[in-house]
């Protein structure tokens, strides 16, 4: 660190900052501490971009929207340097033209928030000269268009022009728009679960602790879930999702599809390998809920070990509970209801349970802070939900989610944003299957006996789960599944059989091929 002398504090951390790694600076930091050294070390990313001093002010103004509109600190635009960091600078420019580009809001984004300040440096042969500095601020209330009615976003170190569809959309996510309190146009009350509706109200009434004698068509009013006119209560989208029988008559996509595949990849086409496929629609998305939960307790294994200290067996599900009822909930919750055609997606793998949710993170939200930030992209539809005891509303389900994966000795939680027409939130849990060698399917346990499982290999352990789940095995299953030679494997399960942990079975009309019996098939001894 430079030598500091006699100054004052801010001078200290002035210096300070100035050491600081330049991949760690602030957007903030690198607009205060800004010099042209400083400048051309920084290299193009999600906080600065670099243009040549012959930029037109229209495209400056492009850059300035795609800030806006980029969270969640918006970022800088540097004006009169190149991309591999050659000074040009702006005084050749002239005045008027340097005028232009600091006032660039005025004609071209006027919704947007800035400032700008001249860097100055030296050219070799003396001349004084100045680069512009932007720092452009995100706007998190309200989509910033350009004069055009175009927006832009920030990918990486790319501006990409944001269609229509995602501009509604963000708008929606920005408040600025709200979807939940259009009409839904379906007819109150022979459209809508009355008895849900009862069910709600009277949460309300003992959350609220209130004597007042509110109906439940009040109660819908007050949580902003439609309006009433001329005594006739009018539904809006929120309440049509939370309440009505079929909230696929105004939303296409508001159902869940589960999927189960066959190993780690899910296959296209004539190899496209799913041995589930569930379509979850009956109803509103309590139900949808419900009924999802239902499908993944089925689907999902139980494992049982020896534990380490105690020497006693332990039985634990494939993935805790919590971690994916609390994802299921949150995609249900904060999905993009606007994209009307797209609905969520549970897909089970060998080693993962995936749930995807249309739209990309609401608001300020981003994987970095997801666990500490809470927007929620359906205010409306979130409240319903949290009277009916879905969500708790603190800011506590993803930590939850997060601790008691690590409870059971998983990886955390992924986030990602997937890219595509519209964005996708994918929340991932993995089970680590393949390092669960000390594992054994719980149905499996109870027929090999205690006494037994400490003598099994960790390939025998993996043939007795294969068989959990699928209900036989084959030698070439084995085979693949260990990288064992057909002849190990085979006599890997002839050695189970003789124990008296399988049995085998075969068809009436043998296929043999180079002395194999192909047809050969091994399930557990009941």
């Amino acid at each position: 660190m430079s030598d500091y002398k006699q100054g004052s504090l801010f001078d200290l951390l002035e210096e300070l900052e100035k050491e600081k790694p330049k991949i760690l600076l602030t957007e903030d930091e690198i607009f205060e501490l800004a010099d042209v050294d400083l400048i051309k070390q920084i290299q193009e990313d999600r906080r600065i971009e670099r243009k040549p001093a012959s930029f037109q002010p229209q495209h400056v103004a492009d850059y300035i929207v795609m800030w806006s509109n980029t969270p969640p600190n918006g970022g800088l635009l540097v004006v009169g340097i190149q991309d591999d960091g050659t000074l040009e600078g702006l005084t050749s420019k002239g005045i008027k033209r340097v005028n232009k580009l600091e006032s660039v809001s005025l004609d071209f984004c006027p919704d947007s928030r800035y400032e700008s300040k001249r860097v100055a440096f030296t050219h070799e042969n003396g001349n004084q000269d100045f680069i512009l500095l932007f720092r452009c601020q995100y706007i998190g209330n309200k989509v910033v268009l350009n004069n055009k009615g175009e927006a832009f976003d920030r990918k990486g170190d790319n501006k990409r022009q944001l269609k229509a569809i995602e501009i509604r959309e963000l708008q929606i996510s920005k408040g600025e728009l709200s979807f939940e309190n259009e009409h839904c146009n379906l007819p109150y009350p022979h459209k809508f679960d009355l008895n849900l509706i009862q069910d709600y109200a009277d949460a309300f009434r003992k959350h609220r602790n209130t004597t007042l004698s509110y109906t439940n068509e009040d109660i819908l009013e007050i949580t902003r879930l439609g309006k009433i006119k001329n005594k006739r209560f009018i539904p809006n989208n929120a309440c049509a999702i939370v309440f009505a029988k079929d909230p696929r008559e105004i939303i296409s996509g508001c159902h869940i599809r589960f999927l189960r595949f066959e190993g780690e990849e899910e296959g296209t086409g004539d190899r496209w390998n799913a041995q589930k496929d569930i379509w979850i629609d009956a109803g509103s998305i309590p139900h949808q809920v419900k009924e999802a939960q239902q499908v993944i307790e089925s689907q999902l294994r139980s494992f049982t070990r020896l534990g380490k200290d105690d020497g006693k067996f332990h039985t634990a599900p494939e993935y805790p509970p919590y971690a994916w009822y609390e994802a299921l909930v949150n995609a249900c919750v904060h999905r993009s209801y606007g994209l009307r055609n797209m609905n969520i997606y549970i897909k089970m793998f060998d080693d993962r349970l995936e749930i995807e949710s249309p739209g990309g993170f609401p608001g300020v939200v981003n994987a970095e802070n997801i666990y500490t930030t809470h927007y929620p992209r359906n205010p409306h539809l979130f409240e319903a939900m949290y009277y009916l005891g879905f969500v708790k509303g603190v800011r506590e389900g993803t930590r939850r989610m997060k601790e008691s994966m690590e409870a059971m000795e998983l990886p955390p939680p992924e986030f990602v944003q997937m890219k595509g027409n519209h964005h996708t939130v994918v929340v991932r849990l993995r089970n680590e299957y393949k390092h669960r060698k000390v594992w054994l399917d719980s149905d499996a346990i109870t027929v090999v006996g205690e006494a037994l499982f400490t003598t099994l290999t960790q390939d025998e352990k993996r043939a007795i789960n294969f068989i959990a789940e699928h209900g036989e095995i084959s030698v070439s299953n084995l085979q693949r599944l260990t990288q064992r030679t057909w002849h190990s494997a085979r006599d890997l399960l002839k050695g189970l059989v003789d124990r008296g942990i399988l049995t085998s079975t075969h068809s009436k009309n043998k296929v043999k091929k180079l002395g194999r019996d192909t047809a050969a098939r091994y399930i557990l001894k009941r």
